[in-house]
């Protein structure tokens, strides 16, 4: 997904250019900081106090031009425009957090609103069209076939959870004002990997074709995740 957003950043943006990003849900703040490390002005927002405790920790260790180019809220992703006014930022990332929000398109409309004109948000999403996938390989017949006709899920924090939907988000886009863009698969075909599994000593060779899959039709419309960009008109 890195490599996604890096050539939807490269290609929208003048090589160079300090970007303004809006990290929503930003976790421990992995992203976040790598983007901050390239240079742009990072605001990271996320609710979870742990979560915001690691991403701090995580920033106290960088060099002082990294510390000043980045910023940490602690807040929940629904109230941005109580932090920010509209149109502050270039990019606005959104990954892993719709999944956890009931009514996502209040949600998505505020992000939509605080990007400039031509700005890019990406999203990372569960992809509602493949939730037999993972049972299914799995032999877990029965739940295979329920998850046919639902966008429910549990994840593997044990915690129900929603997909969402290429075609419901496509609309969704358009009506905020930050029509799709681009979109990609993400975990083609390494979704059913255990957690803590080694990684491969040719990670590499994985690594281009999971990203050769998320390119290509039809393997991203079975992805996992979904990564979607949209531009704001």
């Amino acid at each position: 997904m890195t490599r996604q957003l890096d050539e939807q950043i490269v290609a929208r943006f003048p090589v160079g250019q300090r970007l303004r990003v809006l990290d929503v849900g930003m976790g421990q703040g992995t992203q976040a900081l790598r983007l901050a490390r390239a240079g742009h002005q990072v605001t990271g927002l996320e609710q979870d106090a742990t979560m915001v405790a690691v991403a701090r920790e995580s920033l106290a260790g960088e060099p002082q031009g990294i510390r000043e180019r980045m910023r940490i809220i602690e807040g929940d992703g629904r109230d941005t425009g109580v932090h920010f006014l509209p149109g502050s930022f270039d990019v606005v990332l959104c990954h892993g957090v719709l999944m956890y929000v009931e009514e996502p398109d209040p949600l998505l409309a505020g992000l939509a609103r605080m990007l400039a004109h031509g700005g890019l948000l990406s999203l990372l999403v569960r992809n509602g069209d493949a939730l037999a996938i993972r049972p299914g390989l799995s032999g877990d017949w029965s739940g295979a076939l329920a998850a046919f006709d639902t966008t429910a899920y549990r994840n593997r924090l044990g915690l129900d959870v929603r997909a969402d939907r290429l075609k419901d988000l496509t609309s969704t886009l358009a009506g905020i004002g930050a029509p799709l863009h681009a979109w990609y698969g993400v975990r083609v075909f390494t979704d059913t990997a255990v957690d803590g599994a080694e990684v491969p000593a040719d990670v590499e060779t994985l690594l281009a074709v999971e990203e050769k899959a998320g390119r290509t039709d039809p393997y991203r419309g079975v992805a996992a995740l979904l990564h979607l960009c949209g531009v704001r008109g």
